[in-house]
């Protein structure tokens, strides 16, 4: 008999647990979900220390925030406003580098399916505010993005593709086109940790260029009051690539804010 108590005794703790581990992984899906719609602001960065072809390294901070807009009398779905802002650095052909504001990019998406797989659709702009030519394209560019999203209290599976084209702006630039995929696969662990990877497909179809990093990295989730705070860093290599200037090797990392 007196071996079943330290047997009742584990199992009573386990269940004690599970409420607390299923309410890590909510609160890491949450934050980690582009189709979660709630307020967020993250602190991102993109640092690539060597590049194909090249000696110099590039850097893009990024300043994203999200809003939702519930359904109304106009849209009767949920829509996820995005908004990135870069500070970016870049070589300078002249020598050394330039920084600066690079080109802004707004899409918004509508919230079409929720439940075992979440869908989202809708349009993009990237406006051409770089101060400098070497930050950004010099043109106005619009397109799609799709998110799908299959959330579990385990993981977060999905992707994020999005295409461009530039459509006005400086007559003397090249045009620009692009498809990026960004494929989501998140892993949680007991007490707000998680395994990442997030790397993204970059394909310039104006002349054949990309290169497809994979990532892989981690993350720690926890609250603070109402904010989700998501702190992580990951490491990407880049294992397929055509054309010079494309990165080799990057850490991105970054403090997102989700306001539950």
């Amino acid at each position: 008999m007196k071996h079943l108590f330290p047997l009742a005794g584990g199992t009573l703790l386990l269940a004690l647990a599970q409420p607390a581990l299923a309410d890590d992984a909510e609160t890491a899906n949450k934050s980690n979900n582009p189709l979660n719609p709630a307020p967020g602001l993250n602190f991102q960065d993109y640092y690539t220390p060597t590049l194909y072809g090249s000696d110099k390294h590039t850097n893009d901070f990024l300043l994203r925030g999200t809003l939702p807009v519930m359904p109304n009398s106009l849209v009767g779905v949920p829509q996820i406003f995005r908004l990135t802002m870069p500070l970016s650095t870049r070589p300078d052909p002249e020598g050394g580098y330039k920084t600066g504001l690079g080109d802004i990019n707004l899409f918004d998406i509508f919230l079409l399916h929720t439940g075992a797989i979440e869908v989202g659709v809708g349009p993009l702009l990237t406006l051409p505010t770089a101060s400098s030519d070497e930050l950004g394209t010099g043109k106005w560019q619009g397109g799609l993005a799709a998110v799908v999203i299959s959330p579990s209290p385990k993981r977060l599976l999905g992707g994020l593709l999005q295409w461009q084209q530039s459509f006005a702006g400086d007559d003397d630039r090249p045009d620009v086109g692009s498809v990026t995929f960004q494929p989501f696969g998140i892993f949680n662990l007991p007490h707000g940790w998680y395994v990442r990877s997030t790397g993204i497909w970059t394909f310039d179809i104006e002349h054949g260029n990309y290169y497809i990093p994979i990532g892989l990295g981690g993350g720690k989730v926890w609250k603070e009051g109402k904010t989700i705070m998501n702190l992580f860093i990951e490491p990407q290599w880049t294992v397929a690539h055509e054309g010079d200037n494309q990165p080799k090797f990057t850490v991105f990392g970054g403090l997102n804010l989700t306001f539950d």
